[in-house]
C-alpha cells in the first residue's frame, strides 16, 4: 500500500542536514524506516524530497545511531518517480517486523543552506570562505573574523584544526553575495550558519574583506590533467610522496570513493588505460575493490602500499559531476 497524505522526512546525527538516520513525520510523531529491501531507489527519493540532490551511500544505525521512537515505514519499494518517501509502497504506518538496529540511514550529495566550502584555491581546506544560501554561494566578510570562527568552519569540513585566519581578500575577491558579517562563534557550533552574525545578507562589506581559512589537514588525494579539479589522473599522497593508482579492477564503485573524497558529485567515468596521461611518481594502490560507500579510496580492498604489477601506461582516471565542489576546490 502507499500513504496517501505528504509526511516530512528528516536525517538525523548527520555531520550535515543531507546525511544521516532517515526519519518520517506522522500524526505528530517521528519515526524510523527499516530497513527491509532499502535500496538506492528508495535513499535518492529522501534526497529529492529534502533537496539535496543524489544519494551517494545507503547506511544502517551502526553509523547515525538508532532511533529511539516508533518505526514508522517498513518494505518500502520506490519506483524513483515520487516526490515524497510515502507516496512509496509500504506495509502501511507502524507495520513492521523490526527493530530500531534495523533503522535505515541516507547519505546524498546535496547542497543545503549553510553548506561551508572553501575556494580560490586547489586545496579544499585552505580558502575563501563561502557559504550557501537559497541557491547560490556567497562570501563572509573578515569583520570581527577571529581564529574561533576558523576553527568552526575547519571542523564543519572534516579538515582538522585551525592554523589561520586570515582577511582582506587574501584568496582572493569572491564574486557571490556577501551573506555573513559580524560573525562571532563561540567554537562549540557544528556549522558556521549557527554562530552569532548580523543575519543573511546584512552587511557592510566589499568583497575586499572576505575571510579566508587554512586548516592543518591537507589533501590525500587529487585529479591530475582533467579539465577541471573534478575529473583527472588519480594520484594519492602516501606520508610525503604523490603517486598513481593502477587500473586493474578499476570500475565505477572506485570512482564513486574518489569523487566522494574529491567533494564531486556523482562519478560518470571510470577511466583505464593512462587516460589522463602517464603520471611519474611510485605506482601506490593496485587492484583496489571498494563497495563504494567507503569515505577514503586508501580505506578500499588492495594488495598494499605499493604493491603491483603495473606500468603507467595502467594509470587510473575518473570523470566526476562538478555538483558541489564547482570551479575551485572542496571536500573529503
Amino acid at each position: 500500500m502507499t500513504c496517501s497524505s505528504w509526511s516530512p522526512v528528516r536525517l538525523v546525527n548527520g555531520r550535515n542536514p543531507c546525511e544521516g538516520r532517515v526519519e518520517v513525520l506522522h500524526n505528530g510523531t517521528w519515526g524510523t524506516v527499516c530497513d527491509d529491501d532499502w535500496d538506492m531507489v528508495d535513499s535518492n527519493v529522501v534526497c529529492r524530497q529534502l533537496d539535496c540532490g543524489v544519494a551517494v551511500a545507503v547506511g544502517s544505525s551502526s553509523k547515525f545511531g538508532q532511533g529511539s521512537g516508533p518505526i514508522l515505514l517498513d518494505n518500502v519499494d520506490c519506483k524513483g518517480g515520487e516526490m515524497d518517501l510515502s507516496q512509496c509502497r509500504n506495509q502501511g504506518w507502524a507495520v513492521h517486523n523490526c527493530y530500531h538496529y534495523e533503522d535505515v540511514a541516507v547519505t546524498c550529495k546535496g547542497t543545503w543552506n549553510g553548506a561551508v566550502r572553501l575556494a580560490g584555491t586547489g586545496d579544499r581546506c585552505q580558502g575563501r570562505v563561502e557559504i550557501y544560501y537559497q541557491g547560490s554561494w556567497g562570501t563572509v566578510c573578515d569583520d570581527d573574523w577571529s581564529m574561533v570562527d576558523a576553527a568552526v568552519v575547519c571542523q564543519e569540513i572534516g579538515c582538522g584544526q585551525a592554523v589561520g585566519a586570515p582577511s582582506n581578500s587574501y584568496f582572493g575577491y569572491g564574486t557571490g553575495r556577501i551573506l555573513l558579517d559580524n560573525v562571532n562563534c563561540n567554537g562549540q557550533e557544528g556549522s558556521l550558519a549557527t554562530c552569532y552574525s548580523l543575519g543573511w545578507g546584512v552587511h557592510n562589506c566589499g568583497h575586499h574583506e572576505d575571510a579566508g581559512v587554512i586548516c592543518s589537514e591537507k589533501p590525500s588525494i587529487r585529479l591530475v590533467n582533467g579539465l577541471n579539479s573534478c575529473q583527472g589522473r588519480v594520484e594519492i599522497l602516501y606520508f610525503t610522496v604523490w603517486g598513481t593508482v593502477c587500473d586493474d579492477d578499476w570500475d565505477m564503485n572506485n570512482a564513486q570513493v574518489v569523487c566522494r573524497q574529491m567533494g564531486c558529485g556523482p562519478a560518470i567515468a571510470a577511466k583505464p588505460l593512462a587516460h589522463f596521461g602517464y603520471g611519474s611518481g611510485p605506482i601506490l594502490l593496485d587492484n583496489i575493490d571498494c563497495s563504494g560507500s567507503e569515505q577514503k579510496l586508501s580505506d578500499c580492498f588492495n594488495l598494499g602500499w605499493g604493491q603491483h604489477n603495473c606500468g603507467h601506461y595502467e594509470d587510473a582516471g575518473v570523470i566526476c559531476e562538478q555538483e558541489l565542489l564547482f570551479q575551485e576546490f572542496h571536500i573529503n
